[in-house]
């Protein structure tokens, strides 16, 4: 078995974690991480070597998030996250013309 890898790949394996995925949990050989339709995506080498395109976030690429790590599934929400929503909830209100929301 040849260990060495083909031209035009990185020798970089990823993973799919998305959970609905279905090929959550399959390896693929990474070819490369580009934008394609305005997002982060992991190009591929899929079944029948055919190209395939996924969202990085959606493959272990990049390494796990430190809160996820921390929370390990206790917290519901970030920190960041909330105080997104908080602003976004400020700027409606704003927009309805409500004062003290």
């Amino acid at each position: 078995m040849s260990t060495a890898g083909r031209a035009g790949t990185t020798q970089q394996k990823v993973r799919i974690t998305h959970p609905f995925h279905p090929l959550c949990g399959r390896k693929f050989e990474l070819i490369c991480r580009r934008r394609h339709w305005g997002e982060d995506r992991v190009v591929y080498e899929g079944q029948n070597g055919r190209l395939c395109t996924i969202a990085s976030a959606w493959t272990d690429i990049d390494p796990p998030d430190e809160f996820l790590l921390i929370a390990a599934g206790r917290a519901a929400f970030c920190a960041v996250d909330l105080l997104a929503l908080c602003d976004a909830l400020d700027r409606l209100a704003e927009s309805m013309g409500a004062s003290d929301a």
